[in-house]
């Protein structure tokens, strides 16, 4: 059963002690979750746009968190930049993300379903943007057909007006409900000049006495763009399609399994030219990381490839990563939302800004 409410649809929902105006998603059923209410199916996105919040730079900034009933809202000058789900189908996702000009920066589906047919409903572990991996010991927490990555707590949840913080742990179940490995999240959320930006800082922490991120392409720090931006969108529609970028001047298909320090994808969204950008941080494991990101939408940063992105050259086993109980490893992205290109934003520009940060 899924709520079917046609996005456009103007509604009041309750926000604070006023009513504001919002765009309602439809959600399908939370199907690991399920709730007697329908209404909790329902992620209110609280995203009217008033013109003087955005201008040719940002001057002021007001990010703040509101809790919900599925996590958190994280809101940029009092309207929706993310949301924060601990359990979508089994896993924490970030769902919807807001981009500078009011633009949803991720593909809806699963969570919601678009009408103006812009996105192709392949591939439903691809969930906004999230963190999973395809081999951990014998789990398969890519797809997470009998494996779950449970959200314990929230360690803290502040903002102090320019950046908003989120941490959370959580615990990776495989298909016996034993608990193979930990992750504590640290999530920021803020500007950068014009472009929005959320840094995560993740360190798994094994849990068993023998855990290891085995080595595939299936991995790891995944974001699905929007339908109109994939390369391929081209083909369905000649205002669409975009293009992907690395660090070193490699596009579309030539960057997959290719490490980089950066890798950005822009193209058209709803009318614009907008981009994501996820940097790697020099101290993040196994820096610069492979990429697994394909001209139809996935844009995954993912250490643990090895073999796969590159049999010819890469022994098998290379990507392996054998853990001991209380061995860890600590990964770290910033993920960007841009308007224009690679270039017009300054993608390289806010690497080197990103990778002088000392943790």
């Amino acid at each position: 059963m899924a709520a079917n409410v046609e996005l456009g649809t103007k509604v009041q929902f309750f926000r604070g002690e006023q009513y504001l105006p919002s765009t309602l998603l439809d959600i399908p059923a939370f199907r690991r979750r399920p709730y007697t209410n329908m209404k909790r199916y329902l992620l209110k996105v609280g995203h009217f746009l008033l013109p003087l919040f955005f201008c040719a730079r940002v001057l002021a900034q007001d990010v703040s968190l509101q809790k919900t009933d599925f996590g958190y809202e994280v809101r940029l000058e009092g309207t929706t930049f993310a949301g924060y789900i601990t359990d979508f189908q089994g896993a924490p996702v970030i769902w919807p993300i807001i981009g500078p000009n009011g633009e949803r920066m991720t593909r809806d589906f699963p969570m919601a379903e678009r009408k103006d047919g812009s996105e192709m409903q392949d591939h439903p572990h691809h969930r906004s943007l999230w963190f999973t991996h395809g081999k951990v010991n014998d789990s398969n927490f890519w797809l997470l057909n009998k494996q779950k990555i449970v959200h314990k707590k929230f360690d803290k949840a502040a903002s102090d007006g320019k950046q908003a913080v989120l941490v959370t742990t959580n615990e990776w179940l495989d298909q016996n409900d034993e608990v193979l490995c930990t992750d504590e999240r640290t999530m920021r959320f803020g500007m950068d000049g014009t472009m929005r930006y959320i840094d995560f800082d993740i360190t798994v922490t094994a849990v068993q006495d023998d855990v290891v991120f085995k080595e595939t392409k299936e991995g790891t720090f995944g974001v699905r763009v929007p339908g109109t931006m994939d390369v391929t969108a081209a083909k369905r529609n000649a205002q669409w399609g975009g293009l992907i970028v690395n660090a070193d001047g490699l596009k579309n298909e030539e960057t997959w399994g290719k490490q980089s320090p950066w890798v950005d994808y822009h193209g058209p969204v709803e009318g614009k030219t907008a981009g994501i950008a996820i940097l790697n941080h020099p101290s993040s494991l196994r820096f610069p990381t492979a990429w697994h990101v394909r001209d139809y939408g996935l844009f995954a940063a993912n250490p643990f490839g090895g073999h796969d992105f590159d049999k010819k050259n890469i022994p098998k086993g290379t990507g392996d990563y054998k853990m001991k109980k209380g061995d860890t490893f600590t990964l770290r992205y910033r993920v960007l939302f841009h308007l224009g290109d690679t270039t017009a934003a300054g993608v390289a520009e806010a690497y080197e800004r990103y990778a002088k940060i000392v943790f």
